[in-house]
């Protein structure tokens, strides 16, 4: 046997290599995409106290629905023009056209992902950030990983280890130390009737949750960078195309004039700053799925949560409320657990549909 042979590495040292590397590389990304999610508060905070948002009387819930409603729209089209951006740099567009004309296998998990994480995860975080606060938006969303890893079992049979239930359990504790005072305050009546922004909160965790998991079925198949472009899309279609005209047509708001009325410098310069951020925070958490999971993609991510906190208090020299703070200590334990498995244990193993099948031969062909 030459010297040179026995140099070279074995097949399962060389998988394990790659194993270890695929590992590390989607814990900087969710790493990454916590640091970008944490300081998208601070634009997605400031924005509100622009006119013509600060000039508005919010006597009823339907003012603050609808100030929410264009925010989220003008905050999908400052992403998904930067991500356009980025695969033009990256020089994917043929593949983004590719990705999105293939709807029957694998453009329609991002288009129903988008559902869930724009007028549901993003729509809602706009209205906790303008009801009640950034730190509150913030950190209320974090028990979204819970929902994705319960997902991710059921749809991909990703494990949840002993480690990973005992990082959702201290995550759920959290999550009572964050929503309970205030639930508890709207139900004796000694509330400041925020209780519109306690559900934005849950709207957030809820919508982010089943998205990861959706959104991780069309990443078997497709590319990060493509993938959330596509998913962007459907969300700017979806608010222009369906929702702000319906709220146009059936309701007495006015759409037409807040839209007009946000064409100013500086409510349009802090969406900027929060489209920027938004989009590389997602093309992170995009690319984390495939490596890490969805489940242990999103716990680390969830450490946005934490960056949120120090962004804001930077920003606004203040601090969030004390149950918000242990709360966020809870949730950032809770991550932490499930950070620090094995390389083994974290190694994903799932189960590939027909559909993703499919769709692999579609894309070859």
């Amino acid at each position: 046997m030459s010297l040179s042979s026995t140099n070279q590495p074995t097949l399962s040292q060389a998988r394990s290599r790659f194993t270890s590397s695929s590992i590390r590389w989607g814990f900087m990304w969710a790493l990454w995409c916590a640091v970008l999610w944490g300081a998208w508060y601070v634009p997605g905070s400031a924005v509100w106290f622009e006119a013509p948002y600060i000039d508005l009387s919010y006597d009823t819930n339907a003012e603050f629905l609808l100030a929410a409603a264009v925010l989220t729209t003008f905050n999908a089209i400052a992403v998904l023009f930067f991500l356009f951006v980025w695969n033009g740099v990256l020089g994917k567009w043929g593949e983004y056209l590719r990705t999105i004309r293939q709807m029957r296998y694998i453009s329609k998990w991002f288009f129903i992902g988008a559902i869930f994480g724009g007028p549901m995860a993003i729509f809602g975080s706009y209205l906790a950030m303008g009801y009640i606060g950034g730190a509150f938006a913030a950190i209320s969303a974090l028990m979204y990983p819970i929902i994705g890893a319960t997902l991710a079992r059921l749809w991909y049979q990703e494990k949840i280890t002993r480690r990973a239930a005992l990082g959702i359990f201290i995550i759920l504790a959290g999550g009572v130390t964050v929503y309970a005072p205030g639930i508890i305050g709207e139900l004796t009546g000694t509330g400041d009737a925020g209780w519109l922004g306690y559900l934005g909160g849950a709207m957030a965790a809820l919508g982010w949750g089943i998205e990861g998991a959706i959104a991780g079925r069309g990443l078997d198949v497709a590319d990060p960078d493509v993938g959330i472009t596509v998913r962007f899309t459907a969300e700017v279609l979806y608010w222009v195309v369906l929702i702000l005209p319906a709220i146009y047509l059936f309701t007495d708001q006015p759409v037409v004039d807040l839209v007009v009325a946000t064409f100013n410098w500086a409510a349009i310069g802090w969406l900027t700053l929060a489209g920027v951020t938004f989009a590389f925070c997602y093309v992170s958490w995009y690319k984390s799925f495939p490596l890490i999971g969805v489940g242990r993609g999103q716990a680390i991510a969830a450490l946005y949560g934490l960056f949120a906190v120090i962004f804001l208090a930077a920003f606004t020299l203040d601090l969030p409320e004390w149950n918000f703070l242990a709360g966020l200590v809870l949730f950032v334990t809770g991550g932490f657990v499930m950070y620090t498995e094995n390389d083994e244990v974290l190694e994903v193993v799932r189960a590939v549909s027909t559909d993703s099948k499919k769709a692999a031969t579609a894309t070859n062909a």
